[in-house]
């Protein structure tokens, strides 16, 4: 499984807005923006899919900008993904075949279906948390 660009975007924007933000200020998403290089309207769209599914909250105005919803600590990577990326519960062919199933495998089938658990495995497990200690 490999992330499409819009969830690897919404990634990087919470782990940006986890780290940025204090108890009196919500990020502005031009400001998230601009410090990930992503283009503004997309990343605004991203942002509020996450609003929408209740992991950011949103606050318009001047002093408007969005933050955590759901506390660092229990925000798994999966949850800010799923929004974009359906990572289960079926995997595609990495040959790209339209038939490929533990009955009728592709070449590739038994290593990638190994890779793509333990992927899942990782972004199911692993929380905002745990990235923002790491690069701490």
């Amino acid at each position: 499984m490999i992330l499409s660009d819009t969830a690897e975007y919404a990634l990087r924007a919470v782990l940006y807005i986890a780290q940025q933000e204090t108890d009196d200020e919500s990020i502005r998403s031009d400001d998230v923006a601009d410090a990930l290089n992503v283009p503004r309207n997309y990343l605004s769209k991203i942002l509020h899919t996450l609003a929408k599914e209740g992991l950011l909250s949103s606050v318009r105005g001047p002093h408007g900008g969005f933050r955590l919803r759901v506390a660092a600590e229990s925000l798994q990577l999966y949850r800010v993904i799923q929004p974009f990326d359906d990572i289960e519960p079926r995997r595609t062919c990495l040959l790209g075949r339209p038939q490929c199933s533990d009955r009728n495998p592709c070449a590739a089938h038994e290593m990638w279906k190994g890779i793509s658990d333990q992927v899942g495995g990782f972004l199911k497990k692993t929380t905002i948390a745990d990235l923002i200690r790491e690069k701490a």
